[in-house]
């Protein structure tokens, strides 16, 4: 009998144990592990609390296990959000109780109750797998739940469903997440209709909707995630592409940088005389401890001190083109390029990047296009 090779019980290995939702990591398992222990058993103990144990109600109906896999294992999933936990949790229980009245066949009112959960999730925008479990438990869930009537996509439905929210949202500020999950749109920083400078090139929004028409896929991520996905996905291909370029290679290396006790007059004249944005601020040793630009140094005075911003950094191995997304974000004029004992040994501007990519540019691309 032949034995497999070693890279096939490798890469079977990888398959078995490589995570199946795309970003997934051992320590995001673990950190979902610990939200749902934590808020499942806390949602039941407040509800035990609040309605007594016994067995005229359940304390913590079954689909809030599946919510809490949502909640913890997927923040940023459009079907884990607040509103589609609570609102689709009740509504399908409340569609599973009607399913329940109407039809006496169970095997018809089970099929019933989970389409019309579906359908009354989807046209509330609140579409929730865990719901279809809701409507379920309503037509299946026997006297107990029976005895509630109406009262039961309300009571411990929508209330397991709002305090399972509530602690997630504790949890999730406490762990560092961002929940509720949402995407900033993209607005220019000079307050204008135009789109920022990174979004006025590559793929369009309506290439978006072109290319999910086409693919006739419904995926389980926000169509700005998508944008925002895509759009770092040619970053990260232009980078590599280009990764033999340096920051060190196309950084100035003759910076002119203020002290912390700078005055603003000092500072502004300095910004004019070298015809720069902005200005590193560092120690008598060389560390750099902030930035000051012509935004903080307007209409202030005294000391630069009390005026510095966050700098911007950068190492002089890291790749220079990996400063795309920094210096095209509308407000970011410069990187200061750093040690790691944080003293100052360089400094990339806009019109750094800029020459650099273009020399990156076919020379036979661009005479093509022009004779076109």
């Amino acid at each position: 009998m032949r034995l497999p090779h070693r890279e096939a019980l490798s890469g079977w290995r990888f398959r078995l144990f490589a995570p199946i939702l795309a970003g997934a990591t051992l320590r995001e398992r673990l950190v979902a592990c610990v939200g749902a222990l934590a808020c499942i058993a806390l949602t039941g103990l407040i509800c035990g609390g609040l309605l007594g144990e016994g067995p005229h109600l359940p304390l913590i109906v079954a689909p809030m296990g599946a919510s809490a896999v949502l909640l913890f294992a997927v923040p940023s999933s459009p079907l884990a959000q607040p509103w589609p936990i609570i609102g689709g949790n009740t509504i399908s229980a409340f569609m599973g109780v009607i399913a329940a009245n109407l039809i006496h066949d169970p095997i018809v009112a089970i099929g019933v109750g989970v389409s019309l959960a579906i359908a009354a999730m989807s046209f509330t925008r609140c579409l929730h797998p865990p719901g279809g479990a809701a409507a379920l438990t309503a037509v299946l869930g026997g006297a107990p739940v029976a005895s509630w009537g109406l009262l039961f996509p309300f009571v411990p439905v929508g209330l397991n469903s709002c305090i399972l929210v509530a602690l997630g949202l504790l949890f999730h500020k406490l762990s560092r997440h961002n929940y509720p999950h949402v995407v900033v749109s993209a607005t220019s920083m000079h307050h204008t209709k135009d789109p920022p400078a990174n979004r006025r090139v590559g793929f369009r929004e309506e290439d978006v909707d072109a290319a999910l028409q086409v693919l006739k896929e419904t995926f389980d991520i926000d169509r700005a995630d998508l944008s925002r996905l895509l759009r770092e996905v040619e970053i990260q291909a232009t980078v590599r592409s280009s990764k033999d370029l340096k920051c060190a290679d196309i950084m100035s290396r003759d910076v002119v940088a203020v002290s912390p006790d700078t005055t603003v007059e000092v500072a502004h004249a300095l910004l004019l005389r070298h015809n720069v944005r902005t200005l590193p601020v560092k120690e008598p040793d060389g560390k750099l401890v902030g930035s000051v630009g012509l935004r903080e140094l307007a209409f202030a005075s005294g000391p630069v001190k009390a005026l510095m911003a966050p700098p911007a950094t950068t190492s002089a191995d890291a790749p220079a083109l990996g400063l795309l997304p920094v210096l095209t974000d509308g407000k970011t004029h410069a990187v200061v390029v750093i040690d790691q004992a944080w003293q100052i040994i360089g400094l990339i501007s806009q019109t750094d990047l800029l020459a650099a990519t273009a020399r990156l540019v076919p020379t036979d691309r661009v005479a093509l296009e022009s004779v076109a």
